[in-house]
């Protein structure tokens, strides 16, 4: 920009200077082209002619002044290290263990022994439902069974014996099997009319009342959920179902909570959706203080390409030509002392991922990177090397 407004100047000098020489405006008034393309071309070969003499001045400046600013830049040794790229999905935290509690038995729900909020375990007793005399009955099949089990030993020592007919044997054994099988029957029936929990878990809503008349599959009773077993499902565009296995590496975030986990996909669906052409994916995720809980919004971080040989750069560094190349400045050293020269370089792109790019061809190991500062900079200029804690 200086070196324009120089070469300017001086045009303009030399046509003031020179009153016979035919000014611009007079020779675009005659309309004679060939006259016009005469008095560009003597312009232009003025123009490179003190473009050549800026130019030298340029170069006695820089070694006689030794105040001369320099632009300040920030560098780095690039090296070979490992790269990561995570393709981001939105999923849900869930859980298996998340369930309504319905009766099994018909009747008045006579007690409920849980609140809200409490921790509960596997077989735990929750509520109890009135059982319409199925125990009177069972203590009186329970009585007849043991009459008839001992009517069945007698009458089978005595066959054994060659005492009695086979027939009065054979009616005690099929009468006490009978009973027997009726007492389990309702025993089992009886069983029902304790609610006990499924699993160990919590207690998260108490639905029904005491006192209340609930029947199967129709009255909820309570909701239980554990805490311990969480993880985290989302949908995967299927173009990604050649890189997503179970194994893959997975970060995931829960902004509600403030949280990042490192994980590993534990279940990959067999299924891709029609309506949306994507594939289901699990990852569990750790809950030691019980702050994740199920529908949470998640954000999943899957890694679908690594490299361990990657020669990476910070975004910010790399610029675009008028090509659309993409380019960054390498720093080359002038002695020992801190000023160098900047050096364009073109490079081929890879996968970018948390500000970094991963370079493919361009760029070698022990290359010095301008990280900050190349914005403004040109092939060739000189440069000089920010100090620690200096800014720009």
């Amino acid at each position: 920009m200086k070196k324009f407004i120089l070469l300017t100047a001086i045009l303009g000098l030399v046509a003031c200077g020179d009153n016979k020489e035919t000014s611009v405006e007079d020779v675009i008034a005659t309309q004679d082209l060939s006259e016009i393309r005469a008095k560009k071309s003597e312009l232009s070969n003025q123009q490179s002619d003190l473009s050549k003499k800026i130019d030298q001045l340029d170069e006695a400046i820089k070694k006689l002044d030794k105040n001369r600013n320099f632009a300040l830049v920030s560098i780095d040794t690039l090296n070979q290290q490992n790269f990561k790229h995570y393709a981001e999905v939105q999923g849900n935290v869930a859980t298996d263990e998340n369930i309504i509690i319905y009766p099994e038995y018909s009747g008045i729900l006579t007690s409920v022994k849980v609140n809200e909020g409490d921790r509960v375990s596997r077989g735990q007793v929750l509520a109890t439902i009135d059982d319409g005399g199925l125990k009177n009955q069972l203590a009186q099949l329970e009585a007849q069974a043991r009459l008839a089990k001992t009517t069945y030993e007698r009458q089978e020592r005595l066959w054994e014996q060659n005492i009695g007919s086979e027939i009065q044997y054979l009616e005690a054994k099929t009468n006490y099997e009978a009973l027997e099988s009726s007492v389990n029957r309702l025993k089992s029936q009886l069983s029902k009319t304790v609610v006990r929990a499924p699993f160990s878990g919590v207690i998260d809503d108490v639905i029904s009342e005491q006192g209340e008349v609930v029947n199967p599959g129709q009255n909820q009773l309570f909701r239980l959920i554990s805490l311990d077993k969480m993880y985290v499902e989302a949908d995967v565009p299927e173009n990604y179902l050649n890189k997503i296995q179970k194994g893959t590496d997975v970060k995931v975030q829960i902004s509600s909570v403030g949280k990042e986990f490192e994980g590993k996909v534990s279940q990959v669906g067999n299924n891709i959706n029609p309506n949306n052409r994507t594939f289901r994916i699990e990852v569990s995720v750790p809950n030691e203080k019980g702050m994740i809980i199920p529908n949470q919004i998640a954000t999943i971080k899957l890694n679908d390409y690594t490299s361990d040989t990657a020669m990476v750069v910070p975004e910010s560094s790399i610029q675009k030509n008028a090509l659309g190349e993409s380019l960054v400045y390498l720093y080359q050293p002038n002695g020992n002392s801190n000023i160098g020269t900047a050096k364009k370089a073109v490079i081929e792109v890879g996968y970018t991922y948390n500000d970094s790019i991963e370079v493919k061809s361009g760029l070698n190991s022990g290359d010095i990177l301008i990280t900050e500062g190349s914005k403004n900079l040109r092939d060739g200029q000189e440069v000089r090397t920010r100090k620690s804690g200096e800014n720009e």
